[in-house]
């Protein structure tokens, strides 16, 4: 069997990204269709810190009354704990923000609340389960939509635009041949849980702890602390090959006040590897298609600001081309202006990324002597400073620069299907 569909705009991914560009273009009456190759939400330890500046683009929308509804755990501060002393990296509160928060809330409950509210608008249309397998191009290269697979079936979208927001394993990138420049993040992650205790006090901060080789972070989940090690890149069979119990005894000696909680870990099964990449294309589009969100650029998790970074593409990209969509007349200079917009802040927010990391490693491995013990002692006294906390504050909460939704998106425009 076989489903042949049109739309205005078809998007492989319902990511943040994906499912975010389809409500916005939606509401401007464009007929959306949105391919996800999953059958649900439902995936552990995916990106859930949203930040203020999502909030307020929420809010744009009419929609952070139904987001906050959805009871996030609200972070407020972000301290990195070393044996030089303590830095308080953000004080969000210092923020001026209607939210000065970091909203944590699981990805399935943040992505089901965009795609029902999306749901409501006549042009969107959601196909769960169906995977994306090939671009289909015409006979200047110029891209006319994509094949995909759902269950038995397979089908073509044609469409005026493609967008892959299909992750950093993104099929359609692969087909496009889009060049990537990609780098070395010198760290795994390794995440888990523990079961939180009567005895734990509440907590609205991410505490993150350096030292005897390791960094490690914690996070009060309400019901259960969310924890994450890193450790060097391709050192997971290592760790691994030295026990759980040697992980375990690491874990009570950098966060000593969870040593109560470790004995919950009792296999690897329980423990999730992230290996941690960054890259972006160097060229974000080809005729007819887009690429946004980790498709274009993986992002480290230090900082949170993986989920937030595809929203905001999500809001540029409509932005600029939801007229050329209607007029479907969407042209490559087009779809280089949201590239153009996008990108010195993701190459900015890279290199930021890279520097944390390397001095959460640097603060970890300690230093007895020298320059690197020299730097241990003075940087608490330097971080602390109410100017440098300010300025961390404010990327923590806002990022680089402002995203805003349009005006015209703020409403819904009900437009009669042409197809």
């Amino acid at each position: 069997m076989s489903q042949h569909l049109e739309a205005d705009c078809c998007i492989v991914g319902c990511g943040p990204a994906g499912v975010m560009l389809g409500l916005l273009l939606a509401r401007r009456g464009a007929d959306v269709v949105v391919l996800e190759k999953h059958t649900d939400f439902l995936r552990d330890f995916r990106g859930d810190d949203i930040a203020a500046a999502t909030i307020e683009i929420l809010d744009e929308l009419g929609l952070a009354e139904g987001f906050l509804a959805l009871s996030p755990r609200r972070v407020r501060a972000v301290r990195a704990h070393t044996a030089g002393g303590t830095m308080l990296l953000a004080d969000l509160s210092r923020v001026r923000t209607k939210f000065p928060f970091v909203a944590v809330v699981p990805q399935w409950d943040f992505l089901s609340f965009l795609a029902a509210e999306a749901a409501t608008e006549p042009g969107f249309r959601l196909l769960m389960g169906a995977a994306a397998t090939d671009l289909v191009t015409n006979d200047d290269g110029v891209v006319e939509g994509v094949r995909f697979r759902r269950g038995d079936e397979e089908g073509v979208v044609r469409a005026t635009l493609t967008v892959a927001a299909d992750g950093r394993t993104s099929v359609l990138r692969d087909r496009a041949e889009l060049p990537v420049h990609a780098t070395a993040p010198p760290i795994d992650m390794m995440l888990f849980r523990l079961p939180r205790q009567p005895t734990d006090a509440d907590e609205d901060a991410i505490n993150i702890h350096l030292g005897g080789s390791w960094a490690m972070a914690r996070l009060d989940r309400g019901d259960y602390w969310q924890a994450a090690c890193m450790i060097p890149k391709g050192a997971a069979d290592t760790v691994r090959a030295a026990g759980v119990d040697a992980l375990r005894r690491a874990i009570s000696e950098v966060m000593p006040d969870l040593a109560d909680h470790v004995g919950a870990l009792e296999t690897w099964d329980q423990i999730h590897l992230l290996s941690v990449q960054t890259n972006r294309l160097r060229r974000w589009y080809r005729p007819g298609l887009l690429c946004i969100g980790d498709c274009a650029h993986a992002m480290s998790p230090i900082g949170g600001t993986g989920v937030n970074f595809a929203i905001q593409d999500a809001v540029v990209a409509a932005n600029r081309l939801a007229e050329p969509i209607l007029r479907r007349a969407v042209t490559t200079r087009d779809l280089a202006g949201v590239q153009r917009e996008r990108q010195w802040q993701v190459r900015a927010m890279q290199l930021l990324q890279s520097r944390l990391t390397k001095g959460y490693v640097s603060a970890a491995e300690g230093a007895n002597r020298g320059p690197g013990a020299i730097g241990q002692r003075i940087a608490p006294v330097l971080l602390n400073l109410p100017g440098f906390c300010a300025l961390r504050s404010r990327v923590t909460a806002l990022g680089l620069r402002r995203v805003h939704v349009a005006p015209e998106f703020r409403t819904a425009v009900r437009r009669p299907r042409q197809r």
